[in-house]
């Protein structure tokens, strides 16, 4: 079953259902002289992916309308136990940077994709392509949904027996942004860029080696979007390494580092990337930073996760409560991919996860600074006992700091498990 919905308070989208794997690039491109090609109309295609950017909903009559500023997307099929869903928003509607997260899954060889694309609006801010309704594109907006093509067509290749290595992945990026429309800034610098985009991905495989069925998982990525794994034992761990001199998740909150590396047209770039086998179930993400660069603590990003979970009846249900939720908080576009494999339906999905959202909910929502946000405790609600005495509102972003301090401590070494060593220090 799948769903399409539109959150436009103007125009509700009927729900619909996605089109077909994959459409075929403009016919002007050529094609490459060696691995990445146009899908063709009947490939052996991946069983579910999510809508491209480009199918908006249709309207009955009317004149015709900007993107709509927020989607979600979900599928689920509870025989192969996997449960699929994205979520999509801009803050400036028809201006949104992030690309459509791109999920797809191949039934036959039991291998998937997911990913997301934030197209980085202040190296690529410059106009570079005008659409056919005489709006301007910039070049971070072209980037992203470039690298989504890319990426595409590259899954495509690896069903085909292409290696889902980060070689192969850089090579499709560098092919389609080097045949991508680009108009030459006359404004040049360091931080210029041409068609710049983040990239977070997880190519995931069932393997058996030993009769028992693994993920193979191979995280590749570029820039600070970034991809996780989460389990109910182990919580939310990072597979990606921001691609910046700092390193440390809470600082990244608390500054904003350029990056060292990213997808672009006009210089090298490098595809990170490592591998490792996970055991099921479990459930996979990939996120810009609009999730997880505007929040408190590391931590918090996973409780929003399993707090619209433990709220939602429904898969599709989630990911609208994940859509509200990001909204109330990030000041930046916004898109999630989220693949839950090896559970038996969502109601089983929410059931494992309760016990960690409860301890969650222990560590860093009842611990909150009063005064922080609307998760913060209500004085007089901590339970018996005296009242706390009134704390000074002066004092509450440093009371914050060794809040952050202490939650990030005792949150690091869990969530860090697979962080990969940064590119200086591997051999």
């Amino acid at each position: 079953m799948t769903g399409y919905h539109d959150h436009s308070a103007q125009h509700p989208a009927p729900p619909g259902t996605p089109p077909p794997y994959a459409s075929e690039p403009p016919p002007s491109w050529p094609q490459p002289s060696r691995g990445p090609h146009p899908p063709s109309a009947s490939p052996a295609s991946p069983a579910l992916v999510a809508p491209p950017e480009k199918a908006q909903p249709a309207l009955d009559d009317g004149p015709a309308v900007r993107p709509v500023p927020q989607r979600i997307w979900c599928v689920a099929d509870d025989r192969m136990g996997l449960l699929a869903l994205s979520v999509w928003t801009e803050q400036v509607p028809g201006r949104g940077e992030d690309a459509d997260p791109f999920v797809a899954y191949h039934r036959e060889s039991d291998q998937g994709v997911l990913a997301v694309f934030d197209g980085s609006g202040g190296a690529g801010a410059a106009p570079v392509w005008q659409a056919s309704d005489g709006e301007s594109r910039t070049g971070a907006w072209v980037g992203a949904r470039v690298a989504r093509l890319a990426t595409d067509v590259w899954f495509h290749d690896v069903v085909d027996g292409e290696p889902a290595v980060p070689e192969t992945l850089h090579d499709y990026l560098r092919f389609f942004q080097d045949h991508a429309p680009q108009r030459r800034s006359k404004i040049s610098g360091t931080m210029r860029r041409q068609l710049p985009t983040t990239l977070a991905s997880v190519h995931y495989r069932l393997v058996r080696p030993q009769g028992e069925p693994l993920l193979e998982l191979r995280p590749l990525w570029a820039g600070d979007s970034r991809a996780y794994v989460l389990r109910p034992t182990s919580g939310l761990q990072v597979l990606t390494r921001d691609h910046t001199r700092e390193s440390d998740a809470l600082e990244l909150l608390r500054t904003d580092p350029p990056m060292t590396n990213l997808v672009c047209a006009d210089r090298d770039f490098t595809i990170d990337g490592q591998r490792l086998t996970y055991p099921l179930p479990c459930v996979l993400v990939a996120a810009t930073d609009g999730f997880f660069g505007y929040v408190h603590t590391p931590a918090d990003f996973e409780v929003m996760l399993l707090r619209t979970l433990e709220q939602a009846g429904t898969a599709d249900e989630w990911a609208d409560r994940i859509r509200r939720e990001v909204q109330s908080y990030t000041a930046d576009d916004a898109s999630l991919a989220v693949v839950a494999l090896g559970y038996h339906g969502f109601q089983d999905l929410r059931a494992q996860f309760t016990d960690r959202l409860e301890k969650l909910a222990d560590r860093y929502l009842r611990t909150r600074p009063h005064g922080l946000d609307r998760l913060s405790p209500v004085p007089g609600e901590a339970g018996p006992g005296p009242a706390a005495a009134p704390e000074d509102p002066a004092g509450l972003p440093a009371r914050v700091r060794v809040w952050q301090d202490s939650t990030w401590h005792a949150y690091r070494a869990g969530y860090e498990t697979h962080l990969p060593p940064a590119l200086e220090e591997r051999t």
